[in-house]
C-alpha cells in the first residue's frame, strides 16, 4: 500500500522557507507562465513574431541570472498596499492644491515665473508619458513577476504625476489666461531647445527592445535625469520665485522616485551577482549617459535663478550610478 501524500501547507515554491508566506510572496512571486521554457515562451504559437520577440529580447538578453524569480521588491508592495500608500499621498497633494487655491497662490506668481512654468513645467506631461510607456514595456518583458510588478507601480507613478501636471495646467490657465497654458505644450515639447535632449533620450529608449538595456536606459539613466533636473532643480528655482506649491509638489513626486531607486538598486544588485553582467551594465551606462547629460544641460540652461542646476543634477545622477556600482 502506498504511503498517502502529505498535503503542503502553502504553495510549493514557497514551502522551502518553512514559515507562513507573506501577502507579498503569495500574490507576487512566480506568476509568469511564459518563462517556463526559454525556447518556447508561448504555449500557443511557438513560432511567429511574438515568440521570436521574447526569445530575442528577453530570453537571449546578454544579462543573465540563474533565478530571476529570487528578486524581491525592497518595499514589498502589492496592489492593495500601493493603493493605500498613494491614497495617503494623493490626500496630501489634494490638501496642498486646495489650500493654495483658496489663498489665490497662482495669481500672485510673477510674470517671469509664469512664463517659466509655461515652458519648462506644463510640457513635462509629454516626458512623463514616455516614462510611463517605457515602464509599461518593462512590465511586459521582465523575466519575473516581482520585477514586472515594480515596473507596473512605476508606470502608475508616472501616470499619477502626468495627471497632476495636467491639473496644474488647468489651474494656471485659469489664473493666467493669456500665458498660453493648455495651448502650446505639444509645440514646446517638439520644438523648444530645452526639451530636445529629453526627446532624443526617450525616443531612443523607447526603441530599445532588449529588456535589460531598456531597464538600464530608463531606471539608471533617463529617469534619474528627469528626477534631478525637472523635479529637484526646477523645484529649487520655484522656491526662489515664491512658488512654494510647485516646490512641495516636486518634493512629493520625489518620494515616488526614491521608491523607484530602491527597486532599481535591488535589481542591479541581483544582476551583478553574475560577474559577466557587470561589464555589460557599465557599457550600457556609458552608452546612455552622454544623452542624459545633453538633456540635463539643455534643460538646465533655461532654469532661472539656479545657475548650478545642470551641474548639480548631473552630479546627483552620477552619484546614484556609482552607488549602484556601475557608474563611471
Amino acid at each position: 500500500m502506498s504511503t498517502p501524500l502529505k498535503p503542503l501547507k502553502t504553495w510549493g515554491h514557497l514551502a522551502a522557507r518553512r514559515r507562513k508566506p507573506s501577502e507579498y510572496e503569495i500574490v507576487s512571486t512566480n506568476l509568469l507562465w511564459h518563462t517556463r521554457d526559454p525556447e518556447q515562451p508561448w504555449d500557443v504559437g511557438h513560432t511567429g513574431f511574438m515568440a521570436d520577440f521574447y526569445r530575442r529580447y528577453r530570453n537571449q538578453s546578454p544579462i543573465t541570472h540563474p533565478d530571476w524569480n529570487a528578486f524581491r521588491d525592497p518595499d514589498e508592495l502589492v496592489y492593495r498596499t500601493y493603493n493605500i500608500l498613494q491614497d495617503g499621498q494623493e490626500s496630501y497633494v489634494d490638501g496642498l492644491l486646495d489650500q493654495h487655491d483658496a489663498e489665490g497662490h497662482d495669481r500672485g506668481l510673477s510674470p517671469e515665473w509664469v512664463a517659466m512654468l509655461a515652458q519648462l513645467y506644463t510640457p513635462s506631461r509629454y516626458l512623463l508619458h514616455t516614462i510611463q510607456m517605457a515602464s509599461a514595456y518593462l512590465v511586459h518583458m521582465a523575466p519575473a513577476s516581482t520585477i514586472a510588478n515594480c515596473a507596473a507601480f512605476q508606470a502608475a507613478d508616472s501616470l499619477r504625476w502626468l495627471s497632476n501636471v495636467a491639473y496644474r495646467t488647468a489651474e494656471l490657465r485659469q489664473a493666467h489666461p493669456t500665458a498660453g497654458f493648455g495651448e502650446r505644450e505639444r509645440e514646446l515639447w517638439e520644438e523648444l531647445p530645452a526639451w530636445q535632449g529629453f526627446r532624443e533620450l526617450m525616443e531612443r529608449q523607447l526603441t530599445t527592445f532588449d529588456w535589460a538595456e531598456a531597464f538600464v536606459a530608463l531606471n539608471v539613466v533617463a529617469k534619474p535625469a528627469y528626477d534631478e533636473i525637472v523635479l529637484r532643480q526646477l523645484g529649487v528655482s520655484a522656491r526662489r520665485h515664491g512658488d512654494v506649491l510647485h516646490a512641495l509638489l516636486a518634493e512629493s513626486a520625489l518620494r515616488d522616485s526614491e521608491r523607484s531607486r530602491r527597486w532599481t538598486e535591488a535589481l542591479v544588485t541581483q544582476m551583478s551577482e553574475v560577474d559577466s553582467n557587470v561589464a555589460q551594465l557599465r557599457e550600457w551606462v556609458a552608452k546612455w549617459q552622454p544623452l542624459a547629460v545633453a538633456a540635463i544641460e539643455a534643460y538646465g540652461a533655461e532654469v532661472a535663478e539656479n545657475a548650478e542646476a545642470a551641474e548639480n543634477a548631473i552630479g546627483a545622477v552620477r552619484a546614484f550610478q556609482r552607488q549602484l556600482g556601475i557608474g563611471g
